[in-house]
């Protein structure tokens, strides 16, 4: 064009160009198109007024929605609308895509937006083809901008060694993708394989163990530190003659040998190669280049991440012991479950102590944090509670030691605003019998699942957590596991993760423990998936704190009927029991003997008779506590058939004054006790022991008194003396 010349037409530009105009008022439905635009939409090449259905028939129907969202953002932020379309023929495959830009705006009154812009065919390079390795065009940047987020991201997100490779696997990368994949890494001197992808396995064994003096381009790079791009293979068989036969067999036409670098250090190598000449322009070289960068940095976290599982899951296999070798009568299942986020070791334990006479200690305890000084204090809590049983103490000394012990432990360290405490549950078992002994140092309290599947949470005696006070007592507890009985001992982290409370908690594991029909193994599996796996979503608690705590959890079952451990060792029919012990400065555990006493008859069908039960248990410890100076044991039983059972209550106290049956008058306060179990019990009576007394009441299901006629006495009743 000379000077002077006019300017050619817009059209004649944009015709030249290859690029089209159109029109678009969403008021009247209208699309008005030049010839060119025509054509690109798959129409006669002429200008045309087109209607709204007529342009949609043409289009892909997602770019079609996609066109309405982007023109309505366009909009509001008062930019431009750039969308890429997909033209469809009339057999619906696509023919062409364009790329339509506009300057969308919006008339209120109408309420229509008006569109006018271009449109212009994108093409599309395939790999290999000369196209496909010319310079970037602006879409093809997008495209490698857009793979480079979603790979950083998938790299990100990988966890493991095995997953990072998965992922690089499947990358495809915009314009060029790579069908052979490897990583090398080192070991001292040597070039190993990580892991590769697009060869058969036994294939890569001529790599494995390769010398790095070895003349082969990932020995190179790692070397060397900078990467090798071989474009065909000629340029291979050339610069390495060598080791040519090893890369022959595989029939790839280009390779790209990238070193994995990691804050300086060369870890390893990473290689693509591709089934088509690849000429490795400068963006393609840098798209391979961010890759290999990320493919390190994932791999390093990768492996650190590993690193680190590995050491603690071994520190804890240390620290938390085989449950030992298989007891008579007997069956044991333990768990152990560390916190998801941060050191997956901590301060939970559980033992099982081997004790003279074929009697075992089961020990559970959680001292306090989650680090690796947590970690520390319980592996030396565990120890001395081990040398101290072993010694032979009972169960209450075994503590008063241990918790001296811990108290020195916990305040020797150079902060003293760091102090730790334990908690601790130990019983002693005697297999033989079932009977377990046991004290409890702040820990929960042990739960019992029996042989009809109630379970109950047993209220045992206890004291400070461990390293608080040197010098406290801890009380014992006896209590006996019934033929088909399962103990379960747990720390926090069972019942109150997920938001739960301990009453709440409680109650999610109770479903659990009662429904379960399986074996000891599948019960510990089935207590950890209420708290961990996909049902405790549905079962969260009332707190807004979700944090999760580390789980401990040990199951003892003494095989019987309905236990589904072992081979029964029952001989008559399953019986509910529960005991507890009530002193006299503890009268507020009256409220829990009721409670237990409720727990015991959840199933009974007649709702006065368990009423009149928890009364008469009320009035009986009272009774002891009032008009005695010693503590009361309680044993309550529920045994025989349903719709045949019998309920006996017994109350035991080591005073020698037997209770009396008196009439007091209307505003005496009290007197009444003897007077309600006769009018309530079913049967009743006295037992003078050796050393005190015991006063004991029956109820049973099916108990329905004649007209007239009260409750009968039972055969050990002593008679009623006047006041």
């Amino acid at each position: 064009m000379r000077t002077g010349e006019p300017l050619p037409e817009v059209g004649d530009v944009l015709a030249s160009l290859a690029t089209g105009l159109w029109h678009w008022d969403t008021a009247t439905g209208e699309v008005v198109v030049d010839a060119e635009a025509a054509r690109l939409l798959g129409l006669p090449a002429e200008p045309a007024c087109l209607t709204e259905a007529q342009v949609r028939a043409r289009l892909h129907p997602v770019d079609w929605n996609e066109i309405t969202g982007v023109v309505q953002l366009a909009v509001a932020e008062g930019t431009l609308a750039e969308v890429r379309i997909r033209i469809m023929d009339e057999r619906g495959h696509v023919v062409r895509i364009v790329r339509s830009r506009s300057k969308p705006s919006f008339d209120p009154e109408r309420k229509a937006y008006v569109l006018t812009g271009t449109l212009q065919e994108v093409a599309e390079p395939r790999p290999g083809t000369p196209a496909g390795r010319s310079a970037v065009t602006g879409e093809w940047r997008r495209s490698r901008e857009a793979f480079l987020l979603d790979a950083g991201r998938a790299l990100a997100e990988a966890r493991s060694t095995e997953e990072v490779l998965r992922v690089a696997a499947g990358l495809s990368m915009p314009g060029f993708s790579p069908d052979g994949l490897a990583v090398f890494g080192v070991s001292g001197d040597r070039l190993t394989v990580i892991g590769h992808h697009g060869q058969p396995e036994n294939e890569a064994n001529p790599f494995v163990d390769m010398s790095l003096d070895t003349d082969y381009p990932a020995a190179e790079v790692v070397r060397t530190g900078r990467a090798v791009y071989l474009s065909s293979p000629q340029q291979y068989r050339s610069r390495y003659p060598m080791t040519w036969s090893l890369a022959e067999r595989f029939g790839r036409r280009s390779w790209a040998y990238l070193p994995l670098t990691v804050a300086g250090r060369t870890m390893g190598a990473w290689m693509a190669a591709f089934a088509y000449p690849v000429a490795f322009t400068p963006d393609e070289r840098s798209v391979l280049t961010t890759v290999a960068r990320m493919l390190a940095q994932a791999l390093s976290r990768a492996g650190a991440a590993e690193n680190q599982r590995e050491l603690t899951e071994g520190l804890q296999r240390s620290m938390l012991p085989m449950l030992g070798p298989e007891i008579p009568g007997m069956d044991v299942a333990a768990r152990y479950v560390p916190t998801g986020g941060g050191l997956q070791v901590g301060g939970d334990w559980y033992d099982m102590i081997p004790l003279p006479g074929d009697r075992f200690a089961l020990v559970i305890g959680d001292v306090q944090g989650h680090d690796v000084r947590a970690a520390g204090l319980m592996g030396q809590l565990r120890i001395a509670l081990r040398a101290y049983a072993s010694e032979g103490h009972r169960p209450d000394a075994v503590l008063a030691r241990a918790s001296h012990f811990f108290h020195g432990l916990a305040t020797a360290e150079d902060d003293p605003g760091d102090l730790r405490f334990a908690t601790c549950y130990y019983a002693e078992v005697d297999p033989a019998t079932g009977t377990v002994e046991s004290a409890r140092a702040g820990h929960l309290d042990p739960v019992v699942r029996m042989a009809d599947g109630t379970a109950l949470i047993l209220a045992t005696a206890g004291g400070l957590p461990l390293g608080i006070d040197p010098d406290t007592d801890y009380p014992t507890t006896r209590l006996a596991l019934e033929p088909g009985d399962t103990l379960m001992l747990c720390t926090d982290g069972l019942v109150e993760t997920g938001g739960h409370d301990l009453q709440s908690g409680w109650h999610r594991l109770r479903v659990i423990l009662e429904e379960h029909t399986g074996g000891l193994e599948e019960l510990a599996d089935a207590l950890v998936q209420a708290v961990h796996g996909p049902s405790s979503h549905h079962t969260v608690g009332p707190l807004s704190d979700r944090r999760e705590d580390d789980i401990a959890l040990v199951l003892l079952c003494r095989q019987g009927e309905g236990c589904g451990c072992g081979e029964s060792t029952a001989t008559r029919a399953p019986v509910r029991r529960t005991m507890l012990s009530v002193a006299q400065a503890e009268p507020a555990r009256i409220a829990t003997a009721r409670q237990h006493l409720r727990d015991l008859l959840h199933d009974w069908p007649g709702e006065e008779q368990r009423d009149a039960a928890v009364l008469l248990l009320s009035e009986m410890l009272t009774n002891v506590l009032v008009h005695t100076d010693t503590d009361a044991l309680l044993v309550a039983e529920v045994a025989g058939e349903p719709g045949e059972r019998r309920i006996r209550v017994e109350v035991t106290d080591n005073g020698d004054d037997l209770p009396h049956k008196r009439r007091p008058g209307e505003m005496a306060s009290s007197g009444r006790g003897l007077m309600l179990v006769e009018l309530l019990a079913d049967a009743w009576g006295v037992a003078p022991r050796g050393e005190g007394k015991s006063i004991w009441y029956e109820l049973y299901e099916s108990a329905a008194p004649e007209d007239g006629a009260g409750p009968a006495a039972g055969p050990e009743a002593p008679e009623p003396e006047a006041p």
